[in-house]
């Protein structure tokens, strides 16, 4: 069975995230990546229902975004991941946020990796 990595890179959001009372304030830029690794039974035909669509993932980010404050990165990969293991043939994801303007001389982020198997042992 052959493996693919989609990547949906750079997605540059504006969203409540973090704990201090600046950042609680108002929206602020994060950026995230994610890499899914994804399954299938053969070489993909040349549709798009062949493969998995990456426009899923771009929506539910957003949708996420606007959902909630969130107080730590970690929290916003692991809900980032949970989306792309929706589809079973995604296998296994890396998903990485990153705050763009906390420091002036420095990002600061999160990435996770989370596999079929141990979103299993999470839930």
């Amino acid at each position: 069975m052959p493996d693919y990595v989609i990547h949906l890179d750079a997605l540059e959001i504006s969203m409540g995230l973090g704990i201090h009372p600046e950042e609680r304030a108002a929206p602020q830029r994060v950026r995230i990546d994610v890499a899914m690794t994804c399954r299938y039974p053969a070489v993909p035909a040349d549709r798009i229902d062949a493969v998995v669509d990456y426009d899923f993932l771009r929506t539910g980010i957003h949708a996420l975004a606007v959902s909630r404050h969130f107080e730590l990165q970690e929290v916003l990969c692991e809900e980032v991941a949970a989306l792309a293991m929706r589809d079973p043939r995604v296998i296994e994801v890396r998903v990485r946020s990153m705050k763009q303007d906390i420091y002036p001389d420095a990002r600061v982020g999160c990435e996770i990796i989370r596999t079929l198997t141990n979103m299993q042992e999470l839930s």
